[in-house]
């Protein structure tokens, strides 16, 4: 067997060390260097990665003579910066965490990397491979008939606190639609097979954060909304997003509907976040209801406990992390999730930031 796989990381906050938690569960796999500058955070993370060398700058990480891939796990505003980095200093496969970008402005910045970068690229959609989420995915076009109506519901915990707190504010998180909902955008792209025309939304900070106060002001992140999506060819989507109901038993559904019948996706949320007297967690599952004949079918959809002690995506990063190395590996020969998937999934955030500030739909076109 050759040498492992060794990844460099970048960024090593609350997500950076999930990544290293399933890094560590793959087979033939190293972490190599480090580069984070919160001392708080490099000290969990040298617990997680004993054998990584701790690098002072971005530069000093890229120069590292023994690494195969990278892995950017930054604040949000920092993505794109670092990949233009890369690009200029030492082009390698990269995986990188949603969004790419936080800004429209930044758009052309985004399409100059794409033009020059020639090494592969995959961006860290974690909910595509939740296992409940896979299935669904799987099984949508039959169970279906074709989709003509999708709805996502997330009901879920407040953002939790992160390094300097960069997540309370629009400017460094892309905003909640943004940076909580590129992948729900990013669902919806994938089971219609279609790309977004134009973009309906109203939302709003109604519970959380009021009375918070930081060294850049006063949080500006919605904590809820919907978003309606038309799509070419006439399919329609719907997200609905609440950040203040962490006690539902379910964090996400998922349901699409057809000529034929309807498919749903039930995924709960972090176990560490299940309260213990209430015993075990709920079960992901998978219900098939078709129009003909009537009854529906419901399967359970369990995942590894390893998975689960893992992170908090329902064993997701793991599985993205096996597919990301079949491609640094030589064993496929192109990114799952690609620059053009990862850009979508941001623009079609900020239509829904842009109709919730001007009261407006917004044709996606506006924005390309």
């Amino acid at each position: 067997m050759s040498g492992p796989t060794t990844y460099g990381i970048i960024g090593c906050g609350m997500m950076g060390q999930e990544h290293l938690r399933n890094i560590a569960l793959l087979d033939n796999t190293a972490v190599g260097a480090i580069y984070e500058p919160n001392a708080t955070m490099r000290e969990i993370s040298a617990e997680l990665a004993p054998k990584a060398q701790f690098m002072d700058s971005l530069e000093a990480l890229l120069n590292h003579p023994d690494l195969d891939c990278l892995l950017i796990a930054s604040p949000n505003f920092r993505h794109l910066e670092q990949l233009e980095a890369l690009a200029e200093h030492r082009p390698l496969p990269v995986l990188v965490e949603k969004p790419l970008f936080t800004s429209l402005a930044d758009l052309g910045r985004l399409d100059a990397f794409a033009a020059r970068y020639d090494t592969p690229v995959w961006v860290a959609m974690e909910y595509r491979y939740m296992p409940p989420v896979a299935a669904f995915l799987r099984d949508v076009e039959a169970a279906t008939g074709g989709v003509r109506m999708l709805s996502i519901r997330e009901h879920r915990f407040p953002f939790l606190e992160k390094v300097d707190d960069w997540n309370r504010f629009d400017a460094k998180s892309g905003g909640t639609f943004v940076e909580k909902c590129c992948h729900f955008f990013d669902l919806m792209r994938l089971a219609l097979g279609s790309e977004p025309v134009r973009v309906m939304a109203s939302g709003g900070q109604d519970v959380n954060h009021l009375d918070e106060r930081y060294r850049d002001g006063v949080p500006d992140i919605l904590d809820n909304g919907y978003v309606i999506v038309d799509f070419r060819g006439g399919a329609r989507a719907m997200l609905e997003l609440c950040m203040f109901a962490e006690g539902a038993e379910y964090q996400e559904e998922i349901a699409a509907v057809g000529p034929i019948g309807k498919i749903e996706a039930f995924v709960p949320g972090p176990g560490r976040f299940w309260p213990a007297h209430l015993g075990t967690p709920p079960l992901p599952k998978l219900v098939t209801s078709p129009r003909s004949p009537k009854g529906p079918v419901t399967q359970a959809i369990p995942v590894d406990p390893k998975l689960l002690e893992a992170g908090d995506h329902n064993g997701s990063t793991f599985y993205q992390h096996q597919k990301f190395l079949e491609l640094v590996r030589g064993e496929r020969v192109a990114a799952e999730v690609t620059l053009h998937d990862g850009r979508m999934a941001v623009l079609m955030g900020m239509a829904a930031q842009i109709s919730i500030a001007e009261r407006r739909s917004v044709e996606i076109s506006e924005l390309i």
